[in-house]
């Protein structure tokens, strides 16, 4: 490492000759080569377009710099390869940061998931005839979805396989009046605002200072057809911001405190107000003189965006559901890019590899030798306690069985065999788990600590605010070993401490099916900003996958 930094130091000389520009791209090429390993190969000695412009400038092409170049390579050369450990799990951490990008809401969530559904062959299902070795799935208000293949060699009274995860995630979603500065030229401070609910319990303060797009679904009267349609809006541009009060306003105990009122604090900034001699008439100021209460209570900038987006009249748009996001897209980090940062981690990333592992499954000849039925089950409203007509405590799930086996034969007219196929049933229950901060270790259970990039979570609490028990921990377990997996982490919390709770209670307790609450280890949970590791990614797939595949030879092996 001493050598390499000599030669850092000695190209840091020979670069005061280059003009500022084109020293700072050449200053980026040699970090990048250092943080990323590729000095195991020349490949990046190999003059580049900017590289090259910035050789041609100075004339570098010279001895001394050719002897810098060798000194450097060997230095390099000599390090460890950073990101080895790693490149094996990057194209499906990437295929995840993906799918979190285009899902800012559940609506999108949903819309993404049934996207790759349809590419793999799946058919939406309407209560229509289902036929082993089929592949189905239905959604319910767009924000909730059930997919599912059948094995070939189903029969009444055997299991189904599920897998369960929410889409909704901690943000601030548009009040249905949207209109929060009353006067146009934006009172003292000039400025439109528009009003926003917190929705879930998120980390508010990390929301400020961010560049906001907004996202979801508006409804559009479509008065040729006469009727009125959904449409999905993503405008992944920073429009929206909340910012922070300057320091030099703020008191010491305000500043120590940082306290957020929810209600004052948290409304973002759309635009500043312009005079009204200036927009007199404009088009910002038609859905104010329209007769439509509904309209007139909206901000008319944020309804003329919209309407701008989707292409229709401001008049045809009749009510919205919207909620705001960081347009920073998913990025990778660490030295060795061994993590994921990115927002809705808790729960997309536990929804991908659900849609991932089930697609995969039954795309793999999977269904072939399958007995049993593989569902997944993407929840709304797991945030504010799933207790809504698309939320885990819904009856979708207790209603999808039934459906299902009725078709199949063994539905509520047969209840011995519909007893049979609950108690051969199993739900995964997946959510985020909490890994241990390296900065805050104390807040965890110091002999359940579970690590970033260690593997996936069992979640316990003998309180029964998680669903897992000693049987259904222990086929979790077993599944691990058959798919070559780490040891799967465990996770208890402090005696001191609370505990959270997620689907896997409420979907036992609804529908009697045994179940087990798991999840990826992450940093930040809530936050507008999360962090989990690139590595779990790929452990997840591969249990989902697994328990798919050997859930019930393991299930048969264990006594009951």
């Amino acid at each position: 490492m001493t050598s390499a930094l000599r030669c850092i130091t000695k190209y840091t000389c020979l670069r005061t000759s280059l003009t500022k520009s084109t020293a700072m791209r050449l200053s980026r090429v040699s970090s990048l080569a250092l943080l990323t390993g590729l000095g195991q190969s020349s490949a990046w000695l190999t003059p580049s377009p900017v590289r090259s412009v910035a050789l041609r400038e100075t004339g570098a092409l010279q001895n001394s710099n050719i002897g810098y170049q060798t000194s450097l390579k060997a230095s390099i050369s000599s390090l460890p390869p950073l990101s080895s450990h790693y490149e094996d799990c990057m194209p499906l951490a990437r295929d995840a940061m993906d799918f979190i990008d285009a899902s800012p809401d559940p609506f999108h969530a949903v819309h993404t998931s049934t996207q790759a559904l349809e590419a793999a062959g799946f058919t939406e299902w309407k209560d229509s005839e289902l036929v082993p070795g089929g592949k189905y799935y239905f959604t319910r208000n767009k924000s909730t979805l059930v997919a599912f293949g059948i094995g070939k060699n189903f029969k009444p009274g055997n299991g189904f396989k599920i897998i369960g995860s929410h889409t909704d995630s901690p943000n601030l979603k548009v009040k249905p009046y949207s209109k929060r500065t009353t006067d146009k030229n934006g009172g003292s401070s000039g400025a439109i605002q528009i009003g926003v609910e917190c929705y879930g319990g998120g980390l508010w303060h990390t929301w400020f200072d961010r560049d906001l797009g907004i996202s979801g679904r508006v409804f559009i009267d479509d008065k040729e057809k006469r009727k009125i349609r959904q449409e999905l809006v993503k405008i992944d541009r920073a429009i929206l911001r909340i910012p922070n009060l300057a320091i030099h306003l703020q008191s010491a105990k305000e500043r120590e405190a940082f306290a957020v009122n929810k209600e004052d604090h948290l409304s973002p900034i759309l635009a500043t107000a312009v005079k009204e001699s200036l927009t007199s008439g404009g088009a910002e100021d038609q859905t104010e003189d329209d007769g439509d209460e509904w309209l007139r209570q909206q901000e008319p900038l944020l309804v003329h965006l919209l309407a701008s987006e989707l292409k229709v009249d401001t008049k045809d748009i009749v009510d919205f559901e919207l909620n705001l996001f960081d347009v920073q897209p998913a990025s990778l980090g660490g030295v060795r890019s061994e993590f994921v940062h990115s927002s809705r981690l808790d729960n997309l990333a536990s929804c991908f590899l659900s849609l991932r592992g089930l697609i995969d499954h039954v795309t793999n000849e999977g269904l072939e030798n399958d007995d049993d039925i593989s569902m997944i089950a993407m929840f709304d409203h797991e945030e504010v306690g799933s207790s809504s007509a698309t939320g885990a405590g819904s009856p979708i799930v207790g209603e999808a069985v039934k459906r299902i086996s009725h078709v199949l034969g063994a539905g509520e007219d047969s209840p011995v065999m519909y007893d049979k196929t609950v108690q051969n049933s199993f739900v995964l229950s997946v959510d985020q788990a909490h890994a241990v901060h390296p900065n805050y270790a104390s807040k965890h259970e110091k002999s359940h600590g579970p690590k970033m990039n260690g593997g996936m979570v069992i979640k316990r609490n003998n309180n029964q605010r998680y669903a897992t028990n000693g049987l259904t921990g222990l086929i979790m377990k077993e599944i691990g070993k058959a798919a070559g997996l780490p040891p799967i982490q465990e996770f208890v919390v402090r005696n001191d401490c609370a505990c959270g709770s997620t689907i896997g209670p409420i979907i036992s307790s609804t529908t009697g099916i045994r179940a087990i609450d798991m999840g990826c280890p992450q940093l930040s949970m809530h936050s507008i900003r999360e962090t989990m590791g690139v590595k779990d990614f790929t452990h997840g797939l591969a249990l989902f996958k697994a328990y798919f595949k050997h859930f019930s030879a393991i299930d048969e092996r264990i006594e009951g």
